[in-house]
C-alpha cells in the first residue's frame, strides 16, 4: 500500500489531482486510515495507470469515468485501442518534426531560398486521429446505457445525486437483512426486481446483460465489495451477486 504521497513521486500526479480524482469517484483509495490518509494499493495504481493513458489521449474525465466503471471494460481491448491512437499520435508528431526541421534548413540556406518555406499542410491533419478517437469512443461511451445515464443525470443537483445512491446503498443494505436465506428464495429474487428498477428509473435501462455484469462487479471490485458490505454486513455483495446470478439465469 502507498500513501497519496508515495503515489504522486512515482507516478508525477500531484497530490491535489489525486484528491480530486478521488472527490470525483474517478480514482478511490483502497483504503483510508483513521488519521485521514488515502492508501492505495495496485489495483488503483493500475487503475490510475488506465486514467493516464485516456487522459494523454485527450479523454474528458467524466468520460474516463463511464468507460472504466462499465462492468462490460475490457483492459485488452482498451490496451489494443489506446495502443493504436498512441501510434497515430506517434506517426503524426514525427511528421511534424519532420516538417519543422524542413522548414529550419530552408531558413538557413542561402539567401535565394530564403522565404520559399514549406507549404505542406498535411502534417496538421488529425482526421485519421479523430476518427479512431470517435471510433473509440462509440465502442466505450457511446453504449445507449452510456447516454441514457447521461441524459438522466445532466439535470440533477449534487443533492439529487447523493440522495440516488444513498438510495441505492438502502437497497443493499435489504439484501443484508436477508442473506442468511437461498441466493434464489423468492425473497432474495424479490429484492433483486426491485434493484433493477431502481437502477433502470435512476440510470440507465438495466437489462438482463447489464445486471449480470454488475452483479460480477460487485465481488471483482474491491470497491463494490466493500462499499457493498459496508451497508449490508460482510457477505452482502457475494450474496447480492449470486442472487443476480440466480435472477439471470430464470
Amino acid at each position: 500500500m502507498k500513501t497519496v504521497n508515495e503515489v504522486s513521486i512515482i507516478t508525477g500526479v500531484s497530490v491535489r489531482t489525486l484528491h480530486y480524482y478521488d472527490s470525483i469517484g474517478l480514482l478511490l483509495p483502497a483504503a483510508v486510515t483513521e488519521a485521514g490518509y488515502r492508501l492505495y494499493d495496485d489495483k488503483a495504481l493500475a487503475r490510475l495507470q488506465s486514467i493516464l493513458f485516456f487522459r494523454e489521449l485527450e479523454f474528458p474525465l467524466k468520460e474516463i469515468k463511464a468507460i472504466l466503471d462499465d462492468p462490460d471494460f475490457d483492459q485488452r481491448d482498451a490496451l489494443e485501442r489506446q495502443i493504436k491512437l498512441l501510434k497515430l499520435k506517434q506517426k503524426r508528431l514525427g511528421e511534424l518534426i519532420s516538417l519543422a526541421c524542413t522548414n529550419l534548413e530552408l531558413l538557413d540556406s542561402s539567401e535565394e531560398r530564403q522565404g520559399e518555406n514549406s507549404m505542406d499542410f498535411t502534417a496538421f491533419d488529425k482526421t485519421e486521429i479523430e476518427r479512431y478517437t470517435d471510433e473509440a469512443k462509440r465502442k466505450w461511451g457511446g453504449t445507449e446505457a452510456y447516454l441514457e445515464y447521461e441524459s438522466k443525470w445532466a439535470d440533477r443537483t449534487d443533492a439529487e445525486k447523493r440522495t440516488a445512491v444513498d438510495r441505492l446503498m438502502q437497497r443493499f443494505a435489504a439484501f443484508g437483512g436477508i442473506k442468511h436465506l437461498a441466493p434464489d428464495s423468492l425473497e432474495a429474487q424479490t429484492e433483486v426486481e426491485a434493484l433493477r428498477s431502481f437502477i433502470s428509473e435512476n440510470y440507465y435501462d438495466c437489462t438482463p446483460e447489464i445486471l449480470g455484469g454488475l452483479g460480477r462487479m460487485y465481488v471483482s471490485d474491491e470497491r463494490f465489495r466493500r462499499n457493498i458490505d459496508a451497508y449490508g454486513g460482510d457477505g452482502t455483495a457475494e450474496f447480492v451477486s449470486k442472487a443476480i446470478g440466480a435472477y439471470c439465469e430464470r
